[in-house]
This record gives structure tokens, C-alpha cells and sequence, in this order.
């Protein structure tokens, strides 16, 4: 046991040398640490060493709180996007030519660093420049990037890390193959294919119809020739007062109507139009003379009554307007 002990001994320091030590070079170290994860879970420790002056790379950090309890939606929205970030890059950077890491710093691993930023809000995007190298910047501020707008995509901070680093490879993104989108697309276009097929027979005869586009066709020339675009663009009251306890439902000059007003209008043209249908198509085709000359009467009638409201509400839109019909 003894002369076991002596030789346990003896090995140590060659044991040691074996060990596998630190390279010395900060960039080596958590870029050999980020090829098996990325990106890099921080802490306050890390964080400070990993972004520690001086430095011959770049550093993008995701300042987050995930947990359920600080209620971040937009940092569990966002954390994927920038996990597939992350690999992305890195997997397609094989050689590190870009020079750029990516690390996550959770507020409850950097309670102390949210508190030396004086950071009130998450998620916040940190991007460190180099301050010794080739690609250097006097200004060793991170840039800021706040999620001001809502989620972001990973094209989007891929885009604008591109903006802010110099130049050198830009790996694209690769987002894994949605298979269920895949499905489910493909099944619901075969469902609406199989449908159409079946309906068919029901469905042509009734697209076919010219009396129902006829009426959908007279339905949207009534609708956008009596004002509706108007009344959605300027927000217009329904009705007015009109200063003595009453109701004004129609208002003066060209520029202003209410919506009542527009309802009003529209049907004026609706009954003149079915009026002038009415005249034109099926009157003729009574066969009993004294019905087609009351239908005859009683239409234009209608066409004498309506056109003379439609005059007396153009008066009220301009009162210097001269022309009138009986009885209005």
C-alpha cells in the first residue's frame, strides 16, 4: 500500500501537464465552448470576462428573463428566434473567420449586471466591438439594439448584426424543414381540391347565374357611388343636431354628409334602378294589357316621386340649386 501511495505521488505532476489547460486566448476558449453550445449561457462572471477590455473580436449578447414570474412574453417569443440565430451562425462560421460569439445572460444569472446597465426593460441586445486588431473601434460602447417594435425574426438581427460588423463571412440562417406546416398545407389544399370537385356540379350553375352577378354588381355601384368609401375615410357622424332639438339627417355642402345620409341615398338609387329594370325588362313581358299599363303607371310613378326627393336633397346640399319636381 505504501509503495502504491509513493507511485500516486510520482504521477501527479505528469498528470497535471496532461490536464488540458486554458489556451490563454479568450476567442479560442469560448468559441471551442460555443461549437457544442450556442449560444453561450452566461453569468455575471462570464459576462465580464467574456467582455472584458481588451478584446480582438465581437460579442453579441441576448439580455433576457425568461422566467414565467417577470411575465417577459416578448423574451419567450424571441428566445428561439435567437437560438436559430445563434447555430446558424456558428455552424456556418466553421473556421470563425466572422470573429463573433453570441451569449444569453438570464436575470437570474446577472441580477448585478442588469443592475450596472440600470436596465429596466427585457430583452436588450448587446453587441461589443473589438478594441484591439485590425477592426478596432475607439468607441469601446456596446450598440444597442431595443426591441421597441415588438418580436424581431432572426433575418431581421442577422440583418442589422451585418450592418455592424466588418467585413468578413455573414452565414445565412437555416431553419429547419417545418414538416407540420408541410402536412397540414398539403392536406388542406387536397380537402379544398376534393371539395370543389364534388360541389361542382352545384357550384357552376350558381357562379354561372347573370341575374345574381347582376345584383352584386348594381349592390357595389350603389354602395361606393352613395358615399360608404367616404364615410369609413372621414369618420362621419351617423346624424347631427340640427340647433333647435331636432335631427338634421342631411348636411349641407358637397364635402359633408352623415351616414344616415348615405343610407338614404342608396336606397333612393336602389328604388330607381329596380324601377328602371322593372320598366325596361318586366312590364313587357305582361300579357294582360290592363296590368302592364297600371305596372306602366305605377313604375313611372315611382321614378317621378323618387327623382323629386333626389332633387329636394340636392337643394338641401346646395341651396342655391333652382330646379325642382312636383311633388317635392
Amino acid at each position: 500500500m505504501r509503495w502504491f501511495q509513493l507511485l500516486t505521488t510520482s504521477l501527479l505532476p505528469f498528470t497535471a501537464l496532461a490536464a488540458k489547460k486554458p489556451s490563454g486566448d479568450r476567442y479560442s476558449d469560448y468559441r471551442a465552448k460555443s461549437l457544442s453550445s450556442s449560444p453561450l449561457k452566461l453569468d455575471d462572471s462570464s459576462y465580464n470576462k467574456l467582455t472584458q477590455i481588451p478584446r480582438d473580436y465581437s460579442v453579441a449578447v441576448l439580455l433576457t428573463a425568461l422566467e414565467a414570474r417577470f411575465g417577459c412574453q416578448l423574451c419567450r417569443e424571441f428566445q428561439p428566434e435567437w437560438d436559430l440565430l445563434a447555430k446558424s451562425w456558428t455552424k456556418g462560421d466553421k473556421s470563425g473567420e466572422s470573429r463573433l460569439l453570441f451569449g444569453t445572460l438570464d436575470f437570474m444569472d446577472g441580477k448585478s449586471t442588469f443592475q450596472s446597465l440600470m436596465l429596466q426593460t427585457a430583452p436588450v441586445l448587446l453587441l461589443f466591438h473589438p478594441t484591439m486588431g485590425p477592426n478596432a473601434k475607439v468607441d469601446t460602447q456596446p450598440t444597442r439594439f431595443d426591441f421597441t417594435t415588438g418580436p424581431q425574426s432572426a433575418e431581421l438581427i442577422h440583418g442589422w448584426l451585418s450592418r455592424h460588423l466588418p467585413e468578413g463571412p455573414k452565414p445565412a440562417i437555416a431553419r429547419p424543414i417545418n414538416y407540420v406546416k408541410i402536412i397540414s398545407v398539403t392536406t388542406a389544399i387536397l380537402g379544398v381540391v376534393t371539395f370543389l370537385t364534388v360541389a361542382a356540379p352545384y357550384i357552376l350553375p350558381v357562379l354561372q347565374n347573370r341575374n345574381l352577378w347582376a345584383a352584386f354588381s348594381l349592390i357595389a355601384v350603389l354602395l361606393f357611388t352613395s358615399g360608404h368609401m367616404f364615410n369609413h375615410i372621414r369618420k362621419v357622424p351617423y346624424v347631427s343636431g340640427d340647433g333647435k332639438g331636432g335631427i338634421s339627417y342631411f348636411a349641407g355642402g358637397f364635402s359633408n354628409q352623415f351616414g344616415l345620409e348615405t343610407q338614404i341615398i342608396a336606397a333612393i338609387y336602389g328604388i330607381l334602378s329596380f324601377a328602371t329594370i322593372s320598366l325596361a325588362l318586366k312590364v313587357p313581358r305582361i300579357a294582360d294589357p290592363k296590368a302592364q299599363q297600371f305596372a306602366v303607371f305605377l313604375w313611372s310613378g315611382v321614378l317621378l316621386v323618387m327623382y323629386s326627393f333626389l332633387l329636394s336633397v340636392f337643394r338641401v346640399k346646395n341651396g342655391g340649386y333652382p330646379f325642382w319636381l312636383p311633388p317635392f
